[in-house]
């Protein structure tokens, strides 16, 4: 397959104009709704899914990324679960906003925060954010999230890398997403998306149009998973997700 066009300077910066418009504007309409809802966390979880719905799509176009998902049933009809995702591009948070079903509770680094209106919209609509510096608040965090998730009948969705890789193949995986199966009982089901980062390379403000494949894996049953067996379960679910990216 021919190497993508870089998207030229004047291209860019219009896409990047729309883009802000269009995360500003729905970004600071859902955070009113949000903000009504603001005693209701699970309502909050569910008007951010919406609003994913509407962001993630379009921010995904416009960046140059045609999304072919042809699992879509797999994650639209399927029941509560732990969802894990590859992540070597920024692209990759704009594409999941749009794939993550409704009920899912997003994980993410708390330097999200400070992404101008997208930060304080996934704040406030009930998403985790961890503090990958404090081991110790992290667990404690995604402990009650667990309690949240099993009450309410929600999922997660969680990029076990816990940063962008470089190259677009997986670095070694945080075990935060086996300790959430653990105290869940939800079962994994891996999300691998293709050549996200070919189109927004990690680390660049440079585009490159084309196509993101996106792989729905069978869910992985964690009834029988131990706390003894940790490291075991990371490499199966990391090995699985390698052999699909090949």
């Amino acid at each position: 397959m021919a190497e993508s066009k870089k998207v030229g300077p004047v291209s860019f910066l219009i896409r990047v104009i729309i883009g802000f418009t269009w995360l500003g504007f729905w970004s600071l309409s859902c955070m009113a709704l949000m903000l009504l809802a603001l005693p209701f966390r699970s309502w909050r979880v569910k008007i951010g899914n919406f609003c994913g719905k509407i962001i993630g799509p379009v921010i995904s176009r416009l960046i140059g990324a045609k999304v072919i998902n042809s699992n879509s049933d797999k994650l639209n009809n399927s029941t509560p679960a732990i969802f894990v995702t590859n992540h070597s591009s920024a692209l990759d948070v704009f594409i999941c906003m749009g794939l993550c079903p409704y009920g899912g509770c997003g994980v993410g680094k708390k330097e999200v925060i400070k992404i101008p209106f997208f930060g304080q919209a996934y704040w406030l609509s009930g998403h985790l954010l961890i503090d990958r510096g404090n081991n110790a608040k992290a667990i404690a965090s995604m402990s009650k999230l667990s309690d949240f998730v099993k009450k309410k009948n929600l999922s997660i969705w969680i990029w076990p890398e816990g940063t962008r890789s470089l190259d677009g193949k997986l670095i070694p995986f945080k075990k935060g997403f086996v300790h959430l199966a653990l105290a869940t009982g939800l079962p994994i089901v891996p999300v691998v998306l293709h050549g996200a980062n070919k189109i927004w390379p990690a680390k660049t403000m440079q585009f490159y149009p084309g196509e993101v494949k996106v792989e729905v894996l069978d869910p992985i049953k964690t009834d029988n998973w131990t706390k003894e067996t940790i490291d075991e379960h990371v490499e199966e679910v990391k090995g699985l997700m390698a052999s699909a990216l090949g």
